[in-house]
């Protein structure tokens, strides 16, 4: 009899995570003296944490785009100045779409930041549904439950729309399920309700830091967000906001749950979910949570037999030669990732092919030139979905948005001296890791302009000097192929000045991206962002 009724109560919870509300009878026993549950109702049923986690979980999915197919990785890094994708031979042209994101030229039918604004609505619209389920009793929760998931599911909310206020800007801020035809809010609309709403909720967050909250938003993983957000409130505002950047860095630093890790490849394994550096991870698994497939678009074809994978990757993208150039040889982060060189068989050790630097033009490359990103482990047997986890949020940027605040705030040696003990890792020599402040306020190493076929620079641009150009160095040896380089290149003006490249700049209207057709024809209260 127990073993029919924790059955029957399975069943039921399954229901409930698929929005179905249904009491199941259970026929009794003749045993007259034995306790008898005749039903499973929506009032006698109180979910665990466990089956609260599975309803959320819906909420959570939509994430997984960021490495998939023309997710947020391309929006972040395709019109950046470190991934190029040029025509290979096996293709690649794909009807310009690669081309256009490098030249800033595209329209609101481009599928990438297409992408991002479906599927942050998508999330969005989970969160909404969740928390409506909540509010209106539909899932029976305790008092202690409520307040729990719909801090949590609001935190998560507004993690989208930092998404969103970076990406569009200009976008419907949504907070009920099934609005119809919602009105369009400022971009500093939506970076005040981002704000808000997670100072709101940041105090009824989870501080657990383990297995249990893992990929979730917990107190720390918000604060993380909003350090990001107050990081670039000088461009979605107009007015800077690094003092408070500081002071939410400093909740994180201050909690005492994080630590750099000791291996910079660590963060990037198959099996990274224990590492210390993770403020909030996305999980993928090559089964039971697939999406990623961004090192299908990396490697080569003959990769296959150099990490000995079960799939054929298409050999896409790879990095711009300009930014390969600007490492210091003895950076070891290079080397992590950037595959460079001979590459060898897993099985023989033969030589399957040669990568050079070099890539003569967007519209011509052949299949060796340009270095690939090998950050991520290609584990063994690996598919075209990899299991290991993106560490969208991770304790280092902690480090070095508190820095660049305080760089910016006249505090340079301070600033140094966290960049510094971030580079310790990745340097031999401790005198080598060290930066001083003077640096860090210098002009950029990258050569920038666009290039000619024999990699030299064919039209410098402009080479006005970049203020803290040296610190975005850091940032992009740092966070290479992290699906960021966008934001920090508009952070620092270079976005919208500089030629890299095949690259020039387009205008200031570039820093947002157009609101897609589809979505103007649906949704009338649309505006278009201005310069499309």
């Amino acid at each position: 009899m127990k073993n029919i009724v924790n059955y029957i109560n399975s069943i039921s919870i399954r229901l409930l995570i698929f929005g179905t509300m249904t009491s199941i009878l259970l026929i009794g026993c003749t045993n007259l003296e034995e306790e008898v549950f005749s039903e499973v109702t929506e009032e006698s049923f109180v979910p665990a944490d466990s089956d609260i986690v599975a309803v959320m979980a819906s909420a959570y999915t939509p994430l997984r785009y960021v490495m998939g197919w023309q997710g947020l990785f391309d929006v972040q890094e395709e019109p950046a100045d470190m991934i190029v994708t040029p025509t290979r031979p096996n293709g690649w042209d794909d009807g310009g779409t690669y081309k256009r994101m490098h030249f800033h030229e595209w329209d609101n039918t481009q599928w990438q930041p297409r992408n991002t604004w479906i599927t942050c609505f998508n999330g969005i619209n989970s969160v909404n549904r969740v928390i409506l389920q909540i509010e209106s009793g539909e899932l029976p929760v305790s008092e202690e439950q409520f307040v729990a998931i719909i801090a949590e599911m609001r935190a998560l909310r507004a993690l989208y729309y930092s998404i969103l206020v970076d990406t569009h800007g200009n976008v419907p801020i949504i907070s009920n399920y099934g609005d119809e035809l919602p009105v369009q809010s400022t971009r500093n609309e939506v970076y005040e309700f981002i704000v808000s709403e997670l100072t709101d909720v940041i105090p009824t967050l989870s501080t657990e830091v383990d297995q249990s909250t893992y990929g979730r938003m917990t107190r720390y993983a918000a604060y993380h967000v909003l350090a990001r957000i107050y990081l670039n409130a000088e461009v979605y505002t107009g007015t800077p906001q690094w003092e408070k950047c500081i002071e939410a860095c400093n909740e994180v630093i201050n909690s005492g749950q994080y630590t750099l890790s000791d291996s910079y490849s660590n963060i990037f394994s198959t099996n990274n979910d224990t590492n210390p550096e993770l403020v909030f991870a996305i999980p993928y698994d090559q089964i039971y949570a697939q999406g990623w497939n961004a090192h299908m678009k990396m490697l080569l074809p003959d990769h296959r037999y150099v990490f000995d994978m079960e799939s054929q990757p298409w050999g896409g993208s790879s990095c711009n030669p300009q930014f390969i150039d600007s490492y210091d040889p003895n950076d070891k982060r290079m080397e992590d990732t950037w595959l460079m060189g001979d590459q060898l068989d897993a099985n023989d050790g033969s030589v399957v092919m040669t990568l050079v630097k070099e890539m003569p033009s967007i519209y011509d490359c052949e299949f060796t030139e340009g270095f690939r990103c090998g950050k991520y482990e290609i584990e063994p047997g690996a598919t075209g979905s990899l299991s290991n986890d993106f560490p969208l949020l991770r304790y280092t940027d902690i480090l070095m948005m508190k820095a660049e605040s305080l760089l910016r705030t006249g505090q340079s040696e301070a600033a140094a001296q966290l960049v510094t003990e971030v580079r310790m890792r990745s340097f031999d020599d401790p005198a080598e890791a060290t930066v001083t402040g003077a640096e860090l306020e210098g002009d950029t190493t990258v050569q920038y302009g666009t290039l000619a076929e024999d990699g030299s620079i064919a039209d410098a641009g402009n080479q006005t000097p970049v203020p803290y150009g040296r610190f975005l160095d850091e940032l992009g040896w740092e966070f290479a192929a992290e699906a960021r380089r966008r934001t920090d290149l508009i952070r620092f003006g270079v976005y919208q000045t500089k030629n890299w490249y095949n690259h020039t700049p387009k205008g200031d209207h570039t820093i947002l991206f157009p609101i897609g057709l589809e979505e103007m024809n649906t949704n009338s209260n649309l505006q278009q962002n201005p310069g499309y």
